[in-house]
């Protein structure tokens, strides 16, 4: 079966391509490399010992979507990663966000919805909950008022693909993330922000290597435990895996509904200094690191429920803290060479 992978060559598109190969499907990766590095492409080629099919396309040009289709009529399903996804950037160039998150999903849609039958895998966040109210945090928490452009961008993403599937014979998973982390423990392929990272793990990784001075910690006066904020980190293969066990249930017409909603985390908050330290255990690395002031939109705490994941949809995360942190130091290490 053909498989369309939209952002297949940025962070989880890659790890979600690996995962896909090897499960015996035959891939075509979307991507514009705005945000992403051809060099990936070798990267899973020399994981799976296969090449999968790459298009150049800017999503943003619906010709180019629509010639994309033309071209490939016999795709079996699509996962659609392609977006923008800094927060900071988002409340800073929000149009930006609007055009390439929402019209390139609306351009795929459409030419999904001329089909007889469509399988669509949404990349979604937990920012769609903003700061819940209860711990942890099930898919029937309210959405709340999206902190920041992107996380707008993907509460509208998930209200037209709910939308389009009531009138169309597209059935759609959201997968709403948490925090994915490391990498794929060959170092073949891994994280690669450009400029300064956004997250907390890559940061981590290039203080302990030298690319960056010190580690800014925001905020030590959350209510919690130690007072930093508390994230669910995901390792970024157990997620990839997550895509390919939604995609199974649709292909194999398991759905209860045309649309359905998993929560992909551990059920594991970690705070950032739990994180910190346990980096500093994994590499033996002393990590230098600075208290400074909250950040803008950041929640206190998230960490998923993932009881419906685990008994509806049938998949669990296997990796531990450790595990994805170790993964993600070696694949530092592996590129500043």
């Amino acid at each position: 079966m053909k498989i369309l992978v939209t952002g297949g060559l940025g962070f989880i598109g890659s790890h979600t391509v690996v995962e896909l190969q090897n499960e015996g499907f035959e891939v075509v990766i979307v991507d514009n490399l705005s945000n992403s590095s051809i060099e990936v492409l070798d990267g899973i080629e020399r994981i799976t010992n296969k090449k999968p099919l790459f298009e150049n396309i800017d999503l943003r040009d619906k010709k180019s979507v629509q010639d994309f289709f033309v071209k490939h009529q016999d795709i079996d399903g699509v996962i659609h990663f392609a977006a923008s996804k800094a927060v900071g950037e988002s409340v800073e160039n929000p149009l930006l966000y609007y055009e390439n998150n929402i019209n390139a999903l609306v351009y795929i849609l459409q030419e999904l919805q001329a089909k007889a039958k469509a399988n669509f895998i949404f990349s979604s966040s937990c920012t769609v909950y903003g700061q819940a109210e209860t711990m942890p945090i099930t898919e029937n928490a309210p959405v709340q008022q999206a902190m920041s452009p992107y996380g707008n961008t993907k509460q509208i993403g998930e209200e037209i693909i709910l939308d389009v599937a009531k009138v169309s014979n597209i059935n759609a998973i959201l997968l709403r993330y948490f925090n994915p982390i490391g990498s794929h423990p060959s170092a073949e392929i891994g994280e690669l922000p450009l400029g300064v990272p956004q997250n907390l793990v890559p940061f981590i990784t290039q203080t302990a290597v030298g690319l960056r001075k010190e580690l800014s910690v925001f905020g030590n006066d959350y209510p919690t435990p130690d007072g930093t904020a508390i994230r669910d980190y995901i390792h970024v293969v157990d997620l990839a895996k997550a895509h390919v066990v939604a995609l199974q249930r649709l292909l194999e017409n398991k759905n209860l509904d045309k649309v359905e909603t998993f929560n992909i985390g551990t059920g594991t908050g970690s705070s950032v200094l739990e994180v910190i330290y346990a980096f500093e255990k994994v590499s033996n690395q002393k990590l230098p690191y600075k208290i400074v002031g909250r950040r803008e939109g950041d929640v206190t705490e998230a960490y998923a429920n993932t009881d419906k994941a685990n008994n509806v949809l049938g998949w669990k995360a296997k990796s531990s803290l450790e595990e994805a942190l170790a993964s993600a130091w070696k694949w530092e290490q592996k590129i500043k060479k």
